[in-house]
């Protein structure tokens, strides 16, 4: 079936026998207005009609007609065109179709049956002014000249003309068969405002609207935007609807309780326009989403509460509630609580509901620990001494820790420093309950004391004593001699530097002979000559044994010399004297001497 040039051609080849029927239309369907063509095969009567007119031929041999290949409407596949060569198609159907129907069976909905389609449009037609386009006698001539093609502007869009051109000289003309074209669709035009929106829920919405009227051409799909209100120029959320047919659509992804601007776009392929106005709405509130878990200031006995509003809260939040162990604990409109009475370092489960007046969302599960304490009470170490230098401390765990054990901490003080100053010697948190304390002073009284460390603080225990075992003394000092007279000396001294003990007595040695041997830390040694040189030495002893200090040596003080001065004079000349003499018998300190001389002395004229 074919239309060409103002005729309806119909083919049929049945076997070896072609029919063809032709009925001259010339342009009466071009008149804006739907036709109806039928053509049917009854017998050998082989007929086609379209409105008033008609037209029949007989079959020359009555052949029965049965079909078991695909329909084609509107044009043959490439691949099979070559089959039918004898029939005489040229190009595809420029036009539109509808309410297709066959002998028996309802009509054909070419768009739910199909199952291929090429550059065609299922959605409908437009109607067209095509009624004074393409009629005969409302031909006009476009171009007279030699040239063999000619370009035609200011067509209207998305409308067909009929072509025909007539070659002529002097000897006549012949014409072409008329031709037909369709323009290109325009940009829609007047693109309304969506008439209704309806809000599903919180998140989606839907919107109706009145096809566009000013659109010359097929609408290809529209377009749903939803703008924020007083937000930016691009749209939240979109929808594209490639189904035309329902001026209708759902729109998703929005956000629950916010006001929104609704706009339509429609499009051709030529592009689209956008309703030049929004139509307004505000989507109802939902449950809170993202609620956050509240958080706490620790304290031991009580926690301090606070949460911040969900971040998206959907809506006016009504009410918080806060659960404590699974019990609510809490309701109403704020974000702080205090929960009191309770253990020290003790873990508790809270959760949060937030409530709009659509619904109630739960932030998760989370434990807070009141916070730590020092131990209540820690016990004395206890202390053996192992030798002169060391002691070995042990020591338990505190009962009640009131928190996670950190650390313990050993404080040591010794009776030489009167007991004011604590120095740490330990300090660990391996938690280990021994340490052993090295290089002490051998006996040596020390106090003890222990501390068991939380994150809440430290608690000490009182103080142990323990005494190391003695051993001979260390930095014995060397005496100090001072002599006020020529026969006698005055020899204190000081403690040894390191005792390591209890000292039981001192001895001083005065010449490598003990002259005394006592607890006194001094002497006097008298009875000795003038400017005499003695040695002195001290010994300290405790029950473990004595030590030496240094050697030191000192003289006593000097005296008159005893005796007499022998002098001898020897003449050497007439001018000169030699003098000599003996020391006194006991010089009694370092000798000088002045020699005196009388009469007369020669002199120099």
């Amino acid at each position: 079936i074919e239309l060409k040039s103002g005729i309806l051609n119909i083919f049929l080849k049945t076997g070896t026998v072609f029919t063809q029927v032709d009925l001259w239309l010339g342009l009466s369907y071009c008149d804006g207005k739907w036709n109806e063509v039928m053509v049917s095969k009854e017998g050998s009567v082989i007929s086609a009609s379209m409105n008033e007119l008609k037209e029949q031929t007989f079959e020359p041999r009555v052949q029965q007609l049965k079909l078991n290949s695909p329909v084609y409407v509107g044009g043959l596949p490439p691949e099979i065109q070559n089959i039918y060569k004898d029939l005489g198609l040229e190009q595809g159907f420029g036009g539109c179709m509808k309410d297709v129907k066959f002998t028996q069976g309802a009509v054909v909905n070419l768009a739910s049956v199909s199952s291929s389609a090429v550059r065609v449009n299922l959605d409908g037609c437009l109607s067209t002014d095509s009624a004074v386009n393409c009629r005969g006698n409302d031909s006009i001539l476009v171009y007279r000249g030699k040239e063999q093609s000619v370009y035609e502007s200011g067509l209207h869009p998305y409308t067909e003309y009929l072509y025909r051109v007539v070659a002529s000289n002097e000897g006549g003309s012949v014409s072409s068969v008329w031709t037909h074209v369709r323009t290109r669709e325009s940009v829609p035009q007047d693109v309304p405002t969506p008439s209704r929106v309806h809000s599903i829920n919180g998140y989606s919405i839907e919107v109706t609207w009145d096809k566009p009227v000013g659109v010359i051409g097929v609408i290809e799909k529209y377009i749903l935007k939803a703008y924020e209100e007083d937000g930016p120029s691009i749209p939240i959320a979109s929808a594209e609807l490639a189904d035309t047919s329902m001026p209708a659509g759902i729109l998703t992804g929005l956000h629950p309780f916010t006001n929104y601007a609704v706009t339509l776009t429609a499009c051709t392929l030529a592009g689209c326009t956008e309703s030049l106005h929004a139509l307004n709405i505000s989507t109802p509130q939902e449950a809170p989403e993202d609620v956050q878990p509240p958080t706490a200031i620790s304290f031991p006995n009580f926690l301090l509460m606070n949460w911040s509003p969900p971040k998206t809260p959907n809506g006016i939040i009504t009410q918080y509630t806060l659960y404590m162990n699974g019990l609510p604990v809490y309701f109403g409109n704020g974000t702080k609580y205090f929960a009191k009475d309770l253990a020290v370092f003790t873990p508790y489960e809270f959760l949060l509901t937030a409530c709009t007046v659509a619904g109630c969302t739960n932030s998760s599960l989370v434990t807070l620990f009141t916070a730590q304490l020092p131990p209540s009470h820690v016990d004395d170490p206890v202390l053996t001494v192992l030798d002169s230098r060391t002691i070995y401390v042990q020591w338990k765990e505190p009962v009640e820790v009131n928190g996670i054990l950190d650390r313990y901490i050993i404080y040591i003080a010794n009776k030489e420093q009167n007991f004011t100053k604590w120095d740490v010697i330990y300090n660990s948190t391996e938690l280990l309950l021994d340490f052993t304390i090295q290089q002490l002073f051998p006996g040596t009284e020390y106090l003890i004391k222990l501390a068991a460390c939380t994150g809440g603080g430290c608690s000490i225990s009182e103080a142990t004593t323990a005494i190391t075992d003695e051993s001979t003394p260390e930095g014995v000092s060397a005496p100090k001699a001072q002599s006020y007279s020529s026969d006698s000396f005055n020899i204190s001294w000081t403690k040894p530097e390191y005792p390591n003990g209890v000292i039981t007595g001192y001895g001083l040695y005065m010449d490598n002979v003990l002259m005394q041997n006592s607890s006194q830390l001094s002497s006097y040694a008298y009875g000795l000559a003038p400017w005499s040189l003695h040695s002195f030495r001290v010994q300290a002893c405790t029950a473990k044994g004595c030590a030496m200090g240094p050697v030191v040596e000192a003289r006593t003080m000097e005296a008159s010399p005893e005796g007499t001065v022998d002098a001898f004079a020897v003449v050497e000349g007439s001018r000169e004297v030699k003098l000599k003499w003996l020391a006194p018998y006991k010089p009694n300190g370092k000798l000088t001497y002045a020699v005196l001389v009388t009469g007369l002395f020669y002199a120099d004229e």
